[in-house]
């Protein structure tokens, strides 16, 4: 094979390329009349490797990962890669179920940075030390040409909206999300400001802002912050009813009186799109000073990101319901021994007491009146418990009849004075409570302290229940 021609026939209409696309395009082209292997070129796009241009191959690739494959290894380094066996290359990624070597080259720019990189693979025999310089050769001259059109092509809007739908998936808390969601429609629309707005039970509030919102973005959320809820509602309801919607930006044309807080703040350009359920969602704004006209696609991709963004958000806050539910006692709703066993692993030696809590005659209630009558008793007692607790203080239902509050205090006699107030609070239902109360000393277990509360709420029971005693250290 003459592979100077090859390197002619390659090189010759680089020079009238347009586009680093179709730079790569004429490339893989003309490469494949002068072999049969599968051949492709793939370009940095944002942090993965896109295929712009391949031939030879049923299927390919259309993006890689950072540093995955062959391809990735010679990108990341910088260096040609030579593979005589791609059985026995860990990184080979399979295009075709007969390749048997390959040869993968990188893309350079003039100072010699990757801008992407050249790959053929053979599924029969070749020289590959000739195909190796004349790939060198041709790859040189194609980071050139694709590095004076401008360097590999811009992330696509689609791209863009994939990327950070990834971003919005792997969210773990709503705050980080809603961010997530902002940032993504400001880069995807192109527009400087976006805000959310969230339906709750006290109605419409503004999401979670992002780091470093811009000007326009902060005088939007002012305004929207400063308006009453109806005009919120009605900002989410329009949206809910009627759609998605875009300014034209004509003059002469004033907004209707609901989005005067948006020109207020300087708005001239504004997409509306709904989120989620009419009766729980919200509204996604996206906004610019400058006066645009958003393209119909713009606003489909701003409806596919509100949609991605409420999904995640739903699977948030159901998530948040089931490790709720997981930790929550089922009848009082207090938290049980999971998240007890926890809090009391922190206790402060000197401050933290433990109350140990006993129902009393609570088997005679069960067995006079039933388990439904003793299901209601101790919702009734949990409820006082809490209200004569302070802010703060922590209440768990460990046992049938059983609970322990756990409190943060400056002397034992203040533990003492708590656990009173717990008792004339369950007399005020017509129940008594036996209160066992210990301090952790230092060097002992959460488990000791525990114990020892046990051990007081006993002594309680011997001296006739309904009453209080702390544990000696």
């Amino acid at each position: 094979m003459d592979h100077e021609r090859v390197v002619r026939d390659v090189t010759v209409r680089l020079p009238m390329a347009s586009t680093a696309l179709e730079a790569c395009q004429w490339t893989v082209s003309a490469l494949a009349r002068h072999t049969p292997a599968t051949v492709s070129i793939l370009l940095q796009v944002q942090d993965r490797l896109r295929c712009v241009a391949a031939t030879g191959a049923w299927q390919v690739f259309s993006t890689v990962p950072p540093q995955t494959g062959v391809v990735g290894r010679v990108y990341a380094s910088g260096r040609p890669a030579v593979v005589t066996d791609v059985a026995d290359d860990p990184d080979y990624l399979p295009v075709r179920p007969d390749v048997t070597a390959e040869l993968c080259v990188p893309l350079l720019g003039p100072a010699g940075q990757p801008v992407g990189v050249l790959d053929l693979q053979w599924s029969e025999p070749v020289e590959l030390d000739r195909w190796r310089r004349t790939a060198a050769r041709l790859a040189g001259r194609i980071g050139a040409r694709i590095t004076a059109l401008g360097g590999p092509p811009a992330e696509s809007r689609s791209e863009k909206l994939l990327r950070h739908a990834a971003a919005m998936t792997g969210a773990p808390t709503d705050w980080d999300l809603m961010a997530a969601a902002i940032t993504a429609a400001r880069d995807v629309s192109g527009l400087s400001a976006a805000v959310l707005l969230l339906t709750g039970r006290r109605g419409p509030r503004l999401g979670a802002p992002t780091a470093a919102p811009g000007e326009l973005e902060s005088r939007i959320r002012a305004e929207l912050t400063a308006a009453d809820r109806t005009t919120l509602g009605q900002l989410v309801d329009r949206a809910h009813r009627h759609g998605s919607a875009y300014t034209l930006g004509e003059a002469g044309h004033p907004p209707t009186e609901d989005y005067l807080p948006l020109t207020r703040a300087g708005a001239r350009t504004l997409v509306a799109v709904p989120v989620g359920p009419p009766d729980g969602g919200g509204l996604l704004l996206v906004a610019d000073e400058r006066l645009l006209r958003p393209d119909p696609t713009t606003v489909n991709l701003m409806e596919l990101l509100a949609g991605q963004a409420w999904s995640c958000l739903d699977r948030l806050r159901t998530l948040a319901r089931l490790r709720e539910q997981a930790a929550s006692d089922p009848l009082t709703g207090l938290r049980h021994t999971g998240p007890f066993g926890q809090r009391i692993a922190s206790a402060t030696p000197g401050r933290t007491a433990l109350l140990a809590i006993d129902v009393d005659g609570f088997k005679d209630v069960n067995d006079t009146y039933g388990h439904q009558a003793g299901d209601r008793l101790l919702v009734g007692l949990a409820r006082a418990l809490e209200g004569a607790l302070r802010h703060g203080d922590e209440l768990y239902r460990t046992g049938g009849d059983e609970f322990v509050a756990v409190i943060e205090v400056s002397r034992p006699d203040e533990a003492v004075r708590i656990a009173e107030r717990l008792t004339e609070a369950a007399r005020r239902t017509g129940r008594t409570i036996s209160v066992g109360v210990a301090l952790p000393v230092p060097g002992e277990s959460p488990d000791r302290t525990l114990r020892r509360a046990d051990q007081a709420l006993y002594a309680v029971k011997r001296q006739g229940r309904d009453g209080v005693h702390l544990s000696a250290a």
